[in-house]
């Protein structure tokens, strides 16, 4: 069995035996039908199982979603790991403290670094394709759609005005760990905006919300997937177009941010294991849209992770069959 790993919180640790005692459909025991999963994803002892958690929900989808197959269908024991993206999880990876990193976004300095070190190897998309990019609440995209023009942006300054952002126009970031050079942009663009970081994913839809709804004058980072696009309006603002190469000197960007083919990372010792939990990351793969329905669970829903991912499962049990193998 591989070791047990102590970095970060726990944030749940299930153990599988817990329910051997109950009976499957077919009359078999639990047990029986785990060992049957197990040696079907490859036969080896699942043990420990742990994933690194990044702080978005639709990440956090992602996780509990794996977590519950690992848990219900090969038995393993789950742990989810809090810990910021990048060189912090990269690290996790090569010194066992980690098993998985199943939202990889634009790291790829230190995704390229662990592969020549051998300490990580890149399983290649998870589905989902990323989108990052500078919005507007959707009210404020129709009746003024000259702010959709980043050409246009410094005409309107002043109605971003925050008490934060002085005489300044507001453009609102989010957590500041997460990929993101919107000082750079707008320094290099020219634009007389100053960048308030809202700290984190909820805070940052708390404002979109509330400046949809009170139709308030608001531009800032935000991204897909995410299951608000589904439950509000949002336009996005046109900045100059990406182009191969353009945010290769992070201080010198000027252009929009790059569309991202998301990734799942895991560590080598974890994929050599011969844990049935590894062939399930690596058979894993869901849309932007089956993140984002489970994330609407947790969010708008109220379930709680555990919750929202049994769901899931229950209503795609073909998707779950062949991640299975």
């Amino acid at each position: 069995m591989r070791q047990q790993h102590k970095l970060g919180a726990r944030l749940t640790v299930i153990a599988a035996g817990a329910v051997l005692a109950l009976t499957a459909c077919g009359g078999g025991s639990v047990e029986e039908q785990t060992d049957e999963n197990q040696a079907q994803a490859g036969g080896g002892d699942c043990g420990e199982f742990d994933i690194l958690m990044h702080p978005w929900v639709g990440y956090t989808a992602n996780a509990y979603v794996v977590g519950h197959v690992a848990e219900e269908e090969l038995g393993c024991t789950v742990n989810y790991i809090e810990l910021k993206e990048g060189g912090p999880s990269y690290q996790a990876l090569a010194s066992g403290d980690g098993d998985v990193i199943l939202e990889e976004w634009s790291h790829e300095a230190e995704l390229k670094q662990s592969e020549k070190d051998g300490t990580a190897v890149d399983l290649g998309s998870m589905g989902a394709v990323g989108v990052i990019g500078w919005y507007v609440p959707g009210w404020l995209g129709e009746e003024h759609p000259e702010v959709l023009d980043w050409q246009n942006l410094n005409d309107f300054a002043d109605e971003f005005q925050t008490s934060e952002s002085g005489d300044q126009g507001q453009f609102l970031g989010s957590d500041p760990t997460y990929t993101q050079y919107d000082e750079a942009i707008i320094k290099n663009l020219g634009l007389d905006f100053k960048v308030i970081f809202s700290g984190g994913e909820t805070a940052t839809v708390e404002a979109f919300e509330k400046a949809q709804e009170n139709k308030e004058w608001l531009i800032g980072y935000f991204w897909e997937p995410h299951y608000i696009h589904a439950q509000i309006p949002f336009s996005r603002v046109k900045l100059p177009p990406y182009e191969e190469g353009c945010d290769a000197n992070k201080a010198e960007v000027d252009c929009d941010y790059a569309e991202t083919v998301l990734k799942k990372v895991a560590a080598t010792e974890f994929m050599d294991s011969g844990s049935p939990a590894a062939d399930l990351v690596e058979k894993w793969e869901w849309t932007n849209e089956d993140q984002n329905v489970v994330a609407k669970y947790i969010t708008a829903d109220k379930m709680s992770p555990e919750e929202a991912a049994a769901k899931w499962v229950t209503d795609n049990k073909d998707k779950v069959e062949a991640w299975l193998g």
